[in-house]
């Protein structure tokens, strides 16, 4: 007769408290709702930037607007080639250090500027690039507050898929506010110191790249210790980004802020 074998309880499977399998069950349900929530939010945002893309318009008018912008104030527009070295570093320096780089959209420089104006309370910085900065002006009236600003990035893409960065830097120095109603860099120089963009020195360069964070505040013709420090602030990023020495930078620094009253040709 086999032994009878005995069993130990301890051996046998012990089935999960309740509890616990409660838990598991919940824990399975929340992860299935987040994935779900991630793919819809995935399908969404890939439509709403499709359904932007078509109907936000197609940039491919760009030069006709800044030909209208230069005519409806009477002033010259620049060709790529016409802007001065030096200026175009002054403004990339100033305005978008990573100009050359991007595609459009600075994504640092956005996340920093989210950053310093949720630290600050304050709407203080904006993040855009001069090719926002260009069809803002051109497309968007000025403005790209709300559901706009969907709309700068589109256009600042396909802007950048449709010109050289050269052509979107010489049209931006051509259209952008650089005075109390002074429009493009070529006015500026004239209005500001009587001579054509080519024949200014690092100081009076300085000076107008400082000029479109705010064109009213930094005009020279009014404001001639807010420009001159202004221009110290520009002088130093050139400093930083490498474009001019530190030497270069304190001799331009300490030249007078020279208004010219212009006599209508420069």
């Amino acid at each position: 007769m086999p032994e009878a074998v005995e069993t130990n309880p301890t051996d046998q499977a012990t089935p999960a408290p309740p509890d616990r399998v409660e838990t598991r069950r919940r824990t399975w349900t929340i992860r299935r709702t987040i994935a779900w929530s991630a793919l819809v939010l995935a399908v969404v945002a890939v439509a709403g930037s499709l359904a932007l893309w078509v109907l936000s318009p197609s940039a491919s008018d760009l030069q006709g607007r800044v030909d209208a912008q230069a005519a409806l104030h009477g002033v010259p527009r620049l060709q790529p080639g016409e802007v001065p070295p030096l200026l175009a570093e002054a403004i990339v320096a100033t305005e978008d250090e990573r100009f050359y780089e991007h595609h459009g959209i600075d994504v640092i420089g956005l996340g920093r500027a989210f950053l310093y104006d949720v630290t600050h309370l304050c709407g203080c910085q904006g993040g855009s690039t001069i090719t926002q900065q260009l069809v803002k002006d051109l497309y968007l009236n000025g403005s790209d507050s709300g559901v706009m600003k969907l709309v700068d990035i589109a256009l600042a893409f396909k802007v950048e898929l449709q010109y050289s960065k050269q052509q979107i830097l010489a049209d931006y120095l051509s259209e952008v506010l650089a005075g109390d109603g002074v429009y493009g860099m070529p006015a500026a120089a004239c209005a500001d110191f009587g001579r054509p963009l080519a024949a200014l020195d690092l100081g009076q360069i300085a000076l107008l790249a400082g000029m479109p964070q705010a064109p009213s505040a930094y005009d020279p013709r009014f404001h001639a210790i807010a420009a001159a420090t202004r221009r110290t602030e520009v002088l130093a990023s050139m400093v930083s980004e490498g474009f001019v020495t530190p030497q270069e930078a304190v001799t331009a620094a300490t030249e007078p802020v020279v208004v010219h009253s212009p006599s209508g040709r420069c």
